[in-house]
């Protein structure tokens, strides 16, 4: 293995208040492709010379180059004994680029900071050893938390081979999701709203039930927050479903059906027509619904369904993270909807426990996010 001389104002495994500033760069840079890189991560990143940054990129879709390359390329012959700064482990293996730790190393860079460990066990410390076996100074866990919360999705499709789910509601304080009669528009304010279409931005499908469509009509799309609108998906067992609907518009943004087989023909024809896809599935439930986006490539998926299909959806372990909003209002009603339906427990030891909790205020109303613990 080869050695440099390394400062002794950055030791290995050590960093600063400098470093947070520029791996938090790399984070805001890496969150303009939000929902655009699946089933790739959302990487940015930096390269400073002197205090000055002279090269700058962000990951934009899977096949593009990655992070890194956009970065060195900006610098050019700036790059050699720089510092090169990325929320993710550059990659050491051929996929559908070259490898960017082989570009790192060429550039001629001294010193490589990076957010986390890439979780892919084709990289997995690959990236890293190959850095340090080149004499490049690497450190290792700036920013953690943050890296890892941005990147939450692609860790858990690759480590579970399946999409990470969120699932998203909002109730009035007591709990309901609608009124008694289905009425459910506006249960939070235009804030709250504009936080989901955030989030909506930011997956690659959302998922809503058939009782949806026919209740509610919705777009389910970012309403031009961004460019980026999610894979609309329902999920339908009898396809009993109005043949005119906004979520069959889809110059506007693509509608997957999904239905068990042999289910309304009629139905079923009218919604190709209009260029929905619909398929079939022997067993339509959350679990084969989610292999299927999986098997598509998706890695964020939000469900903004009912109550039912909700209870489905965490029996079938397909939800890892809730979004709750509530809204400071009552309306009651014993038959009134509520935001998961049966879930067979009989006691209270028996209930699922949300952990990392995290409260916020937006507007009137109270957002409670936190991730499920089976």
């Amino acid at each position: 293995m080869s050695s440099r001389n390394l400062s002794p104002e950055f030791p290995p495994s050590e960093f600063n208040d400098i470093d947070r500033q520029y791996l938090q760069r790399c984070l805001d840079l890496a969150k303009q492709a939000l929902g655009k890189t699946a089933p790739n991560p959302l990487v940015g990143s930096v390269i400073v010379k002197h205090g000055v940054v002279v090269g700058e990129g962000f990951h934009p879709r899977a096949g593009d180059p990655h992070a890194e390359v956009f970065a060195l390329r900006q610098a050019g012959d700036q790059a050699q004994g720089a510092t090169l700064y990325v929320n993710l482990e550059p990659c050491s293996h051929f996929g559908r680029t070259p490898p960017c730790a082989d570009a790192i190393v060429a550039a001629g860079l001294h010193r490589v900071v990076i957010g986390m460990e890439d979780p892919n066990p084709q990289v997995a410390g690959r990236g890293i050893a190959k850095l340090r076996e080149a004499g490049i100074e690497v450190v290792v866990g700036v920013e953690a938390a943050a890296c890892q919360e941005l990147n939450e999705a692609f860790a858990h499709r690759i480590l579970h081979h399946q999409p990470f789910g969120i699932l998203k509601y909002a109730m009035t304080i007591d709990g309901k999701i609608a009124t008694t009669t289905g009425h459910s528009a506006w249960i939070t304010g235009p804030a709250a709203r504009q936080k989901v279409h955030q989030l909506r931005s930011a997956c690659d499908a959302v998922i809503i039930g058939g009782n949806t469509v026919r209740q509610d009509n919705p777009n389910l799309t970012t309403h031009g927050l961004t460019d980026h609108n999610p894979l609309r998906v329902v999920m339908s067992r009898t396809l009993d479903l109005p043949t005119i609907a906004n979520l069959w518009q889809t110059d506007i943004a693509p509608t997957l059906v999904f239905t068990q087989i042999g289910a309304n023909p009629e139905v079923n024809d009218k919604l190709q027509a209009q260029g929905v896809e619909v398929i079939a599935l022997a067993d339509l439930s959350p679990a084969a619904v989610m292999q299927n986006l999986y098997d598509r490539g998706c890695m964020q998926v939000l469900w903004e369904c009912g109550g039912t299909l909700a209870a489905r959806a965490i029996a079938d372990r397909a939800v890892q993270k809730v979004w709750a909003f509530i809204a400071p209002k009552i309306i009651g009603g014993v038959n009134a909807p509520t935001p998961v339906g049966d879930l067979g427990f009989q006691a209270m030891t028996q209930a699922l426990q949300l952990e990392k909790l995290r409260l916020q205020s937006i507007d009137t109303d109270w957002l409670i996010e936190g991730y499920v613990k089976f």
